[in-house]
């Protein structure tokens, strides 16, 4: 009698749906939702500010502003670079990461250390090592070659790391079902890789739309420093603001690009699969010329630009260093960046915490609005807070809280990604035990939740600052007046062909930048 007169939500259609999804939205804190709601609305400020000002201009502006041969040049040499530094950062990349994986050469952990530290030179910094040698490699093919070598870490970690993971198992089965090495790595091992290759692609593809200072420095024009040279030459902002609009756009087309040839695959396995180390293919008589050829790379890579920088501080003949100039600028660099990290790891806790704790659709939503800063360049970020800040905030316009704004919403990404990965780690059974001792809401936090993430939350503040500590674009549109960093300071001697007075400020960026190379190699290490 009961089963039949009482309401059924499973009988009804969307019957069970409606009173799951309420219990749902009552599951979120009101204070946390608006929190994480708040920042997530703070890291889409320029994405917004792009997408109401390419509306609001008008159809008729908008053509008279995109219909131009210069934005079909912009176009095409922004398209050709990012395609071709994508294709070879990715061979390079994958290349050598399986040279070191999965090969006999000789010394790899020497190699695996070699092929990482290029990320610790910033690319315009490199840009400036191999301009100040000789100017052949100033247009196309100089840019192609130098961020290329800037780059292709970013391919060669994530494939290096998936190989490590790599069942070998799978690669004994197709041998003994009589493919051959080159088949098996063809048809077995690269579509295992293909989600590694096109991440690390997409990161060079997203990094270099967002490159100005190495590309301006080799006089070769794309959508990032024609919209730097608008701004500050003419103060035109409705030119470019659209400029901005379509290198949004291309940023948009190129993570769609990403999700699409990365298609609906999966990847996962049962089980750990097999815990031996994959067998090491012999490189036999290859090994001299495979040697060879990663010492070039290196060589073209670290010893062209470190060369440089050591030549310029030794025989520079405007070369000096001014103690207490070096100083100031190393201690605002590192204040910057410092508050950058404090307010951007404080941004990343509610929503890091809402997205784990939480799980649903609003929060997977504001999770995910975090990341589209990230995926913009910074002169987008900075035009957009620049213009915002002269219309309607004219009190935070080149202010050091505007700058930090700007840093956070750049490097949101960098904190969450650390943050979510160590908030899942904790129990929440530990807070409701700590509750049902008699525990406030506040004290659980500082005493139990805090320490227990403290580690992710110093390795998301440490990216977020070696990131902000040598960031050129956004800081030379935002930075007060009179602000000086290593970025500005050594941008503003190697501009005015001062490689001596520059190479100061370039080494220590460089030094600033080593741990972050440390970290990546030791990550390396642990993983296996």
């Amino acid at each position: 009698m009961t089963l039949t007169t009482a309401p059924s939500t499973a009988s009804r259609p969307g019957g069970g749906a409606r009173p799951s999804s309420r219990r749902r939205r009552r599951r979120y804190p009101r204070a946390l939702l608006a929190t994480s709601t708040l920042v997530t609305l703070i890291a889409l400020i320029p994405l917004i500010f792009v997408a109401v000002y390419t509306v609001g201009v008008g159809w008729d502006e908008a053509l008279r502003l995109l219909v131009r041969p210069r934005i079909g040049e912009l176009l095409w040499n922004t398209t050709r670079l990012a395609l071709a530094c994508m294709a070879l950062s990715a061979v390079i990349g994958t290349g050598a990461a399986w040279l070191v994986e999965r090969s006999d050469l000789p010394g790899r952990r020497i190699w695996n250390v070699l092929l990482v530290v290029p990320l610790a030179i910033p690319a315009f910094v490199n840009s400036f090592g191999w301009v100040s040698v000789t100017a052949a490699v100033e247009g196309y093919g100089g840019a192609l070659l130098i961020v290329t070598m800037s780059y292709f870490p970013l391919v060669y970690l994530p494939v290096s790391a998936a190989l490590r993971g790599l069942d070998p198992a799978l690669e004994e089965t197709a041998n003994a079902l009589g493919n051959g090495r080159w088949r098996t790595f063809t048809r077995v091992v690269l579509p295992q890789l293909r989600p590694a290759m096109l991440g690390g692609a997409l990161l060079v593809g997203l990094h270099l739309l967002a490159e100005f200072g190495a590309l301006q420095m080799l006089r070769f024009p794309t959508f990032t420093t024609a919209i730097y040279d608008q701004y500050r030459s003419t103060f035109n902002g409705p030119a470019a603001n659209m400029l901005a609009g379509v290198l949004v756009l291309c940023c948009l087309l190129l993570l769609l690009g990403e999700l699409r040839l990365r298609g609906q695959a999966r990847y996962a396995r049962l089980g750990a699969g097999s815990p031996r180390p994959a067998a090491r293919a012999r490189l036999g008589i290859v090994t001299v010329p495979v040697l060879l050829a990663l010492a070039a790379l290196i060589t073209l890579a670290l010893g062209v630009p470190l060369g440089s920088l050591a030549h310029w501080l030794i025989t520079g003949s405007s070369t000096a260093f001014p103690v207490d100039t070096l100083l100031t600028t190393t201690a605002t660099s590192v204040g910057l960046a410092a508050a950058a990290a404090l307010v951007t790891s404080l941004l990343a806790l509610p929503v890091a915490w809402l997205c784990v704790r939480h799980p649903g659709r609003a929060s997977t939503l504001l999770e995910r609005g975090t990341y589209f800063g990230n995926a913009l360049p910074g002169i987008v970020v900075a035009l957009a807070l620049v213009t915002i800040s002269i219309r309607y905030t004219e009190t935070l316009y080149q202010t050091v809280p505007l700058l930090v704004i700007g840093y956070a919403i750049l490097f949101l990404p960098r904190a969450m990604v650390s943050l979510r990965a160590a908030i899942a780690q904790v129990p929440p059974v530990l807070d409701d035990v700590a509750h049902a001792l008699g525990a406030t809401r506040t004290g659980t936090l500082w005493r139990v939740t805090l320490p227990l993430i403290a580690r992710g939350l110093g390795a998301g503040a440490a990216l977020v600052f070696l990131a902000a500590v040598t960031e050129l674009t956004a800081t030379l549109l935002l930075s007060p007046t009179g602000t000086e960093t290593l970025a500005t300071e050594f941008w503003a001697n190697s501009s005015n062909i001062e490689y001596g007075a520059a190479a100061p400020y370039a080494a220590l960026m460089v030094l600033i930048s080593a741990p972050a190379t440390y970290l990546l190699t030791r990550e390396a290490r642990n993983s296996r």
